[in-house]
């Protein structure tokens, strides 16, 4: 289910908890927790239901203009029409998991879940020179990445994606970071090997940035502005005359300043939901 950016900000807001879509046959369970840029986003109810029915009240839940917009948005298609109840159930507990050191015994399964990896790679082993490549150039780009690997982006790409699973890297808006947890497996991959562990430039202090672009992120970046407690004090005046930043990641940002604070609980999560 494809939910946009500006739906996204407004579930977290509070301000709209329904969605109409199209459908042949249910494609959700009530239950389902998507995985979104904001966080977790819960299915909490789906009923199939008469456009003709549709009130007022549907339109504003939904974030429509009007009820005649709301229609018009569904219109010039005959499949059934199904009201989606939504609801901001938390972070995706990936991030929580991304931030927390393991174990030495979390460590070892760690290492042996990347063997599993390695040994099912029908092009050899691959986790090693992933990890590597990304703790020695974070936040670079995955097609230079991938080009230093030797790897087609995509399959590139692809894999980094099953170290994300793992709670390993991190996607940023540009190029990807090795998280705390992947420091971690790391730095004991370069100890058991007879090294030591990478020496690595301090973190900012403060939260993340949210998901803005790379433009604006670039933008920031250059400006000195790393996390959301740095742009606080920014007037939107102020962020739109940089280069890069526009609108929507200005609204971003004020929805990241203003929304709920990260649980540190982990929660399940179903599929993920792209914007």
């Amino acid at each position: 289910m494809r939910i946009r950016p500006t739906e996204l900000d407004a579930i977290v807001g509070g301000t709209l908890d329904l969605a109409f879509r199209r459908w042949d046959r249910p494609r959700l369970l009530v239950g389902t927790r998507m995985r979104t840029r904001v966080g977790l986003v819960e299915v909490t109810s789906l009923d199939r239901v008469d456009p003709d029915d549709l009130t007022e009240d549907d339109a504003r839940r939904a974030g429509a203009a009007s009820l005649e917009a709301l229609r018009h948005g569904l219109a010039d298609d005959d499949r059934p029409v199904f009201r989606v109840g939504l609801r901001f159930a938390g972070e995706d507990p990936r991030a929580v998991l991304r931030r927390t050191p393991p174990t030495p015994a979390e460590v070892g399964e760690l290492q042996a879940r990347l063997d599993r990896l390695d040994r099912a790679s029908a092009t050899g082993p691959w986790t090693a020179q992933a990890l590597q490549l990304v703790d020695a150039h974070p936040e670079r780009r995955a097609p230079e990445l991938a080009a230093e690997a030797g790897r087609p982006t995509a399959d590139f790409k692809r894999d980094v994606r099953k170290l994300k699973e793992l709670g390993l890297t991190e996607s940023l808006d540009i190029g990807y970071r090795l998280s705390a947890r992947g420091e971690a497996v790391v730095d004991a991959a370069r100890r058991a090997a007879g090294g030591r562990a990478r020496r690595r430039a301090a973190r900012p202090a403060g939260t993340p940035l949210p998901s803005i672009g790379a433009p604006a992120t670039r933008a920031l970046r250059a400006a000195g502005l790393a996390t959301l407690e740095a742009v606080a004090g920014l007037s939107d005046a102020e962020l739109l005359a940089m280069h890069g930043v526009g609108p929507i990641a200005v609204t971003r940002l004020r929805a990241a300043l203003a929304g709920p604070q990260p649980d540190s609980r982990a929660q399940s999560a179903g599929p993920s939901a792209t914007g």
